[in-house]
């Protein structure tokens, strides 16, 4: 079964799938491989049987909502749902009961999208590797022998729609917690602008880097998540979805005489031979489709400015959520620990800094982008490595974290295989409220690129 989000719409109007099986399908999929995979934290099997149920009496009866209805996705174990627990990957709040649903929740659920369960997370969302030392980890699906890095913090939400168990999930993205797992799991992953989304009943890591965003099987699909998780009314999305000059249309207008920027000989020598490989390979296509692909000089190093996203973000995790890791004998995950502790650290004067310069620092890179249409990098410089060879104490973010802090989108894009057989991922950075614009390099770039192999 394609469990594209619009692939199932089409499916469901022609009658040739309906909602309980697609539900069923993905159902089957998590009992067949969770014990291994480890994706969900909580599956809410009944509830979806039910839901999938509804929603296909009333498509029955013309009570179609719009394109996500009868849909099944999960939520990021950050996300409130009124009455259930949500645990933040910890131990310490395993039993903490949501006492409302967020905003997003319930615009998804209000769409009529089937929720299959909660997808694990990083503790606290406090790392990019996607490990978690005491709920567990998620394995990376695309190696069933070696235990791999599966991306964090949304690790969950990449291996349970990269596996089939789940059309589309939600995760969150303070430094690269969406894009991460996306490309370590082969699938598409969009970092909205900060305030595009609201975060009401999402716990905060970094309120003010935090932004939650969809994780899809294709781009089409991540721009309807988007346009229903901002709220647009059903009937806007259908009329947007079938107008020949709609947004969705503009999706599909091609890259030619787009300008983009690409790593400078300076920050290639940073990435792996296999990434450095499957990017020039996309580069190599955008350019036959007719885009100018131009080497960008930043006016600060990346690797500068994810220092500077890690001083706000650690300072305000340890604000939000340092109170419960002090003590030695917490049973929480050492290295979200020494994570949580590097922010108690911190001086005012240090994060302070780094709030004021972020809008210098945005003027500066507005300056450098003239003429530039986005930003193209490596999603990671490393294809997803095994578990037992990973350094906790770092993250694979050092082209993830500066987008946040330069307040701008970022849109992760599967690109092909290494000669290894994992995920390689494009990262297209675009101006802050260019989601559309991200997505429309995406959209390019993935119809001429072949599909990975379905898992």
């Amino acid at each position: 079964m394609d469990l594209s989000a619009l692939a199932l719409a089409d499916a469901y109007g022609t009658g040739t799938a309906t909602p309980a099986a697609a539900a069923e399908h993905c159902l089957a999929r998590i009992a067949a491989q969770d014990a291994k995979l480890g994706a969900y934290q909580a599956v809410y099997a009944e509830e979806a049987r039910r839901l999938a149920e509804a929603a296909g009496a009333a498509l029955a009866a013309g009570g179609r909502i719009g394109p996500l209805h009868g849909v099944p996705f999960a939520l990021k174990d950050l996300i409130d749902i009124e009455g259930r627990v949500t645990t933040w990957g910890s131990r310490l709040t395993a039993e903490r009961v949501s006492p409302a649903t967020g905003l997003l929740a319930r615009r998804l659920l209000g769409a009529g999208a089937v929720l299959l369960g909660k997808t694990k997370t990083v503790e606290c969302a406090f790392g990019g590797w996607g490990t978690n030392t005491v709920m567990g980890t998620p394995w990376n699906p695309w190696d069933l022998e070696t235990a791999r890095a599966p991306g964090g913090s949304s690790s969950g939400s990449g291996v349970a729609v990269a596996a089939g168990m789940a059309s589309f999930a939600i995760g969150t993205d303070t430094g690269g917690s969406v894009r991460m797992p996306a490309a370590f799991c082969g699938i598409v992953g969009l970092k909205v602008t900060e305030g595009v989304l609201p975060c009401d009943g999402i716990m905060p890591l970094s309120h003010t880097l935090d932004t939650p965003g969809p994780m899809t099987r294709t781009v089409r699909d991540a721009a309807l998540v988007l346009e229903v998780m901002r709220g647009t009314e059903a009937a806007a999305i259908e009329a947007d979805l079938a107008a020949p000059d709609g947004r969705f249309a503009a999706l599909g207008r091609g890259v030619g005489g787009l300008r983009l920027g690409v790593l400078g000989q300076a920050e290639r020598d940073l990435v792996s031979a296999p990434i450095l490989a499957t990017y020039d390979e996309a580069l190599a296509r955008l350019e036959a489709m007719g885009a100018d692909c131009v080497a960008f000089a930043p006016p600060t190093r990346h690797v500068d400015l994810a220092e500077r996203n890690f001083v706000i973000s650690s300072s305000e995790a340890f604000a939000h959520h340092g109170a419960r890791f002090i003590e030695p004998a917490a049973p929480v995950d050492a290295s979200v620990r020494a994570r949580m502790l590097r922010g108690k650290d911190i001086a005012a004067a240090a994060y302070i800094q780094a709030l004021q310069e972020r809008p210098r620092e945005q003027a500066r890179w507005r300056d450098a982008m003239a003429g530039l249409d986005a930003i193209l990098t490596p999603s990671t410089l490393c294809e997803p490595p095994p578990l037992d060879t990973i350094d906790p104490a770092t993250a694979p973010a050092e082209f993830t974290r500066p987008y946040n802090y330069l307040g701008m989108c970022a849109l992760a894009l599967p690109i092909g295989l290494t000669a290894s057989g994992l995920p390689a991922s494009l990262q297209i950075a675009a101006r802050a409220h260019d989601e559309w614009g991200a997505m429309r390099i995406g959209a390019a770039l993935e119809e001429a690129t072949p599909r990975l192999p379905a898992l």
